[in-house]
């Protein structure tokens, strides 16, 4: 199915959740922020939030530097 993250479309398997999407990404077990279909979407709900055709995600990580 397909969603679009940080705008672009992507190609994502039915019924994902976010835990699993964030893990795909390689951004499991980092600090994120997740906004899906203009909601933030808090960490402990991550596993429990299916994706659906068509979904707008923005992804946001925390980059250090100087």
């Amino acid at each position: 199915m397909q969603v679009r993250i940080n705008s672009e479309q992507t190609d994502v398997p039915q019924g994902q959740t976010v835990k699993a999407l964030l893990a795909g990404l390689g951004l499991g077990g980092r600090v994120v922020a997740v906004e899906l279909n203009r909601q933030l979407i808090p960490k402990r709900r991550h596993q429990h939030v299916a994706l659906q055709e068509g979904d707008e995600l923005e992804i946001v990580t925390l980059i250090g530097g100087g």
